[in-house]
């Protein structure tokens, strides 16, 4: 399984229902980082360079906030399934920061040329 090493810092714990998942724990909160989020969030440690750490602690604050969250790609679509859960998207996350991403590539985006 890929190592998500923007998250060394935290305890990795498994879920039983979600073995294949990554999950997170930091002091009382728990966090799913599903694999399509942490693509999008790779992406962006490029694409917002000077930005990158305002956007990681944002996903932590998120997380320490709400207790149990699930970082998904599509929130209609997850692919973790939990009571008692929120999920937050990436554009979530840039949304709180005043930050803004058009995958223009996208096939299913609004913003084709």
């Amino acid at each position: 399984m890929k190592n998500y090493e923007e998250f060394n810092n935290f305890e990795e714990i498994i879920d039983p229902q979600y073995p294949r998942i990554k999950c997170y724990k930091n002091n009382d909160s728990i966090m799913f980082i599903e694999p399509n989020f942490y693509t999008q969030l790779v992406f962006l440690k490029d694409y917002y360079r000077d930005n990158f750490d305002k956007i990681f602690n944002k996903i932590i604050e998120i997380a320490l906030k709400n207790k149990k969250v699930i970082f998904t790609a599509d929130f209609e679509n997850p692919v973790v399934y939990k009571d008692g859960f929120i999920y937050r998207e990436i554009n979530d996350i840039l949304a709180e920061l005043k930050l803004s991403f058009d995958n223009k590539s996208n096939p299913d985006s609004d913003w084709k040329d």
